[in-house]
C-alpha cells in the first residue's frame, strides 16, 4: 500500500520541502545549526510540568519529551521540548513534517528528510541516533492514537 506523502525524496509535504530547500542552500554546518536554532523557537512547546516518563524520548543524549495528539481538524499534531536547542530544532522540523497528516501517513513517514536537509551529516552519531529514537517514538505514539482496531 502506498501512502504517498513523506515516503521519500520529492514526496515531502510542502512546508517540509521549503525547509529542506532552505537547508540545502546553506553554506555549511554552522549555518544549518543557526537555522535549526531558529526553528527551535517555533515548536509547539511541551511545558516542563508535562514532562513525564511516558513522554520522555529514551536513547537521546539530551532530555527530550514529546506528546502526540490530533489537531482541531483531526490531523496529527506533535508537541515537544528538549533541553538542547539542536534537539528542539529537530523536534520542530518533525512537527512541520507531520502536522495535519493522517495517522497512517505519520506511521509510514520516512525520517530521511534530515539527510536531504544536509543536517544528518552535521549531527554526532549519538545525536543522529537520538533523532531516530525520537522519530520512532512519534510513530509508535501516533499508531496508538488509532486504537486497537486502527
Amino acid at each position: 500500500m502506498s501512502i504517498g506523502v513523506g515516503s521519500g525524496p520529492g514526496d515531502w509535504p510542502e512546508a517540509l520541502s521549503t525547509i529542506i530547500e532552505d537547508f540545502s542552500e546553506a553554506f555549511d554546518a554552522n549555518e544549518r545549526y543557526e537555522m535549526l536554532f531558529e526553528l527551535a523557537e517555533q515548536v509547539d512547546e511541551l511545558p516542563l510540568d508535562e514532562w513525564t516518563e511516558a513522554s520522555k524520548v529514551h536513547g537521546c543524549q539530551s532530555e527530550a519529551h514529546i506528546m502526540v495528539g490530533l489537531n482541531e481538524n483531526g490531523g496529527f499534531h506533535l508537541r515537544g521540548a528538549a533541553d538542547s536547542k539542536i534537539v528542539q530544532g529537530l523536534i520542530a522540523i518533525t512537527t512541520v513534517a507531520l502536522e495535519g497528516l493522517s495517522i497512517a501517513q505519520v506511521v509510514a513517514f520516512s525520517p530521511l528528510f534530515v539527510e536531504e536537509m544536509g543536517i544528518a551529516s552535521a549531527l554526532s552519531p549519538s545525536r543522529a541516533n537520538g533523532f531516530l529514537n525520537m522519530f520512532k517514538k512519534v510513530q509508535v505514539e501516533a499508531a496508538s492514537l488509532e486504537g486497537p482496531d486502527g
